[in-house]
């Protein structure tokens, strides 16, 4: 009986493994979830749909990347949106446990605070795009908007939320 169980529980482990492997293999530790800015929760689950308050580029509380974005910092920006896709997957991992369980990543919205003749807004935000696929493969992509806007909370460069299909 012993021997079954084992063979049941480690394929689950593995795949645990396999992305927390993953996550450290391209040196991202994940940080603890930001706390909201506002009047809202950081996550809401409904059904098998996990939908991911905007997140901004912050770390140990303090927003890293502010400003506005033009052609002379986009690579700035990029690190902005990429800072903001890792606390996307913190607050996935605090609400459902571990990320072994996102079955799609189903949709991102990219908000990035631009100078009004900035237009590349989709460059933006394609870090934060690739950071899935690249843990989740084809689970990870996904439906997308990337647009500017005038400011964002607490000045941040870049905000992006999400819609992602949790398995049980």
């Amino acid at each position: 009986m012993e021997l079954v169980l084992n063979t049941k529980i480690r394929p689950k482990l593995s795949i645990i493994i396999m992305i927390e492997e993953k996550l450290e293999s391209i040196g991202i530790k994940l940080p603890n979830p930001p706390t909201p800015a506002g009047s809202y929760v950081p996550a809401v689950k409904t059904g098998n749909l996990l939908f991911i308050s905007g997140q901004i580029p912050m770390e140990d509380g303090k927003v890293i990347f502010t400003g506005k974005v033009s052609d002379d910092n986009l690579e700035t920006a990029q690190k902005s949106a990429r800072m903001c896709a890792i606390n996307i997957l913190a607050q996935i991992k605090r609400e459902v446990g571990n990320l072994d369980k996102v079955s799609k990543i189903v949709r991102l919205s990219g908000f990035v605070n631009s100078v009004p003749e900035f237009t590349a807004q989709p460059k933006v935000i394609n870090p934060a795009s690739d950071l899935f696929f690249e843990i989740f493969g084809e689970k990870g992509k996904h439906s997308r908007i990337a647009v500017g806007v005038a400011s964002l909370p607490l000045g941040s460069m870049t905000e992006i939320d999400a819609i992602i299909e949790i398995s049980e």
